[in-house]
């Protein structure tokens, strides 16, 4: 399903999870490379020590790779996630940001790594940061990527 850039922010930005965790999307670049996703902290996001719920750190970064990569790869691939894990490395109660990215060179990977129809299973560190630029947490995602069979032309 082919989704503007625009057209998936404004859907993101209305998805219920994502206003009951006070997530939001600012924006979605044209080629679909990078994705910047901001939280601000609201009652309603709050931990038991008034910082962020971890489940909405993670939350707000989950799964805008796998939705980019399949508008950057097309139709010819199956792109799922896989795993992940998310490390806390300092309370925040402020607002926190994430910039997703994926690089020229990480799409070459994966055209190269699932050429012959093998499964690809790269790895994408993604940082929420304080308003300091301060790392608040690190997630480590894991997709699998694989080119869709050939259809034979009889």
């Amino acid at each position: 399903m082919y989704l503007s850039p625009k057209k998936l922010k404004f859907l993101l930005n209305f998805y219920p999870p994502y206003i009951g965790a006070g997530i939001k999307i600012t924006n979605v670049s044209d080629d679909w490379k990078s994705l910047d996703v901001v939280m601000n902290l609201r009652w309603y996001n709050r931990n038991a020590v008034g910082s962020h719920f971890g489940g909405s750190l993670y939350s707000m970064v989950d799964p805008h790779l796998m939705l980019m990569l399949m508008q950057i790869l097309g139709r010819d691939y199956y792109v799922w996630d896989k795993s992940a894990s998310i490390e806390y490395i300092a309370p925040c109660r402020s607002q926190v940001r994430a910039h997703v990215r994926i690089s020229e060179q990480q799409i070459q990977d994966i055209k190269s790594h699932t050429a012959q129809g093998e499964k690809y299973l790269p790895e994408f560190t993604l940082d929420v940061l304080d308003p300091d630029d301060q790392l608040v947490a690190k997630v480590i995602k894991q997709l699998y990527i694989r080119q869709k069979p050939k259809r034979r032309q009889d």
